[in-house]
């Protein structure tokens, strides 16, 4: 098995398929699929750098649950955030290249640091399937929903930093105000499985109380680990702001693309049962994190060695 994904990773795409461009643009690669596929169960790919990106996979399984899942969690190296744009663009492209050797049909980048650094250089390595992001999703939708033009955004520090929202925005609608907040400890919070505790009010509390004088009227979550804090988040800045879930959004994105290229799975499957999870460090808490992220167990867990895969440690020893 491990040979066979080298040898994916060595070639860059998988062997068979042809380099057609950027897939977000070129429409008669989408024509072209979309004559020759009545429905498709090959698996999606999702990664992360670690158990955030679950999330987004909640929310796949709840549109889509006749949809398998390829999830790659890179533990092992997480966070993301703390790391160079070139050591993220490097990771990225490894967790890409791991999830192209599994034959998936669409690839899901459920990271915002990823999504804000190194979506292009993804794209630019896979083209022959859809590749989504999670900022443009909730992007998109808080365009559509906010009546005041003015959009809050929360995130990780690397996130904000980026002011990858800010500019997606302003690629739609120049008219909209973007207010970043950097939320660090809503991550560890999340994870501690702390959500509903008094110390989790008191960070949102703390975090939230600049952006809701703002006067914005839509709060994007901008980490797949914040959806686990939506009830307090929504109960710290009221029902007046409407809270947009990234994850769901970016779920359904994928929902409508696959729609749209006639290549969602065959109904009646059980999607959850055929999904396999693989993670680059098992930490021991690993089972009942995924459990509190994805609403469910998981039973098919594999830990892999990206850097192996990739035949990068038998370079650098040289």
């Amino acid at each position: 098995m491990a040979s066979a994904r080298r040898e994916a990773f060595d070639g860059r795409v998988v062997p068979g398929k042809d380099r057609r461009g950027d897939s977000r643009g070129d429409t008669s690669f989408q024509e072209e699929i979309r004559g020759r596929l009545v429905s498709d169960n090959r698996p999606i790919g999702v990664f992360d750098s670690g158990l955030g990106g679950l999330t987004v996979v909640k929310e796949l399984l709840r549109l889509m649950p006749a949809e398998s899942i390829v999830y790659l969690g890179d533990t092992a190296r997480c966070p993301y955030g703390v790391r160079s744009d070139d050591a993220i663009r490097r990771f990225a492209l490894q967790d890409a290249r791991f999830l192209m050797a599994m034959d998936i049909k669409m690839l899901i980048v459920a990271c915002n640091t990823v999504s804000s650094v190194a979506l292009d250089h993804i794209r630019k390595d896979v083209s022959e399937i859809p590749v989504i992001g999670v900022v443009l999703p909730g992007c998109k939708a808080a365009v559509l929903r906010t009546a005041e033009k003015k959009v809050g955004v929360i995130g990780t520090p690397a996130t904000i930093r980026t002011e990858a929202y800010a500019r997606t925005i302003a690629s739609i609608d120049k008219g909209i105000k973007v207010y970043g907040k950097a939320c660090p400890l809503f991550v560890p919070l999340a994870e501690e499985g702390l959500a509903d505790s008094e110390i989790t009010r008191s960070a949102a509390q703390y975090y939230l109380y600049e952006l809701v004088d703002t006067g914005m009227d839509c709060l994007i979550l901008g980490c797949t680990h914040y959806p686990l804090l939506m009830e307090t988040i929504q109960g710290v800045v009221g029902n007046s702001i409407e809270v947009l879930d990234s994850a769901f959004w970016t779920a359904k994105e994928a929902q409508d693309i696959l729609g749209a290229l006639n290549a969602a799975a065959d109904g009646g499957r059980d999607g959850l049962g055929a999904s396999t999870f693989h993670v680059t460090d098992m930490t021991p808490n690993f089972e009942k994190s995924a459990r509190r992220f994805l609403g469910s167990g998981i039973t098919r867990i594999e830990k892999i060695d990206l850097e192996d895969l990739c035949g990068e440690k038998q370079e650098a020893s040289r």
